[in-house]
């Protein structure tokens, strides 16, 4: 009951798993809307995001230097 109150009908309506391979979506109604690998690149420093998901994942093992690839929810 306090969920609701906190979000309305939004907590009945989204689905978000945080997993350590993969991050998923799902809409009531519409199902999944985004199935992506939880995978990150950035730039040294941490201050610019270059890439995330599918699109990170390709450049794991493959950065030049001052690059990074990780996947934040590693290990739990």
């Amino acid at each position: 009951m306090w969920l609701d109150f906190l979000f309305g009908s939004f907590s009945k309506n989204i689905g978000i798993d945080l997993g350590t391979s993969t991050t998923l979506v799902h809409i009531k109604g519409k199902g999944i809307v985004l199935y992506e690998p939880s995978v990150v690149a950035f730039k040294d420093g941490g201050d610019r995001i270059l890439a995330v998901g599918e699109e990170a994942k390709k450049m794991l093992g493959r950065t030049p230097r001052g690059i990074f690839t990780v996947r934040p929810l590693k290990e739990g």
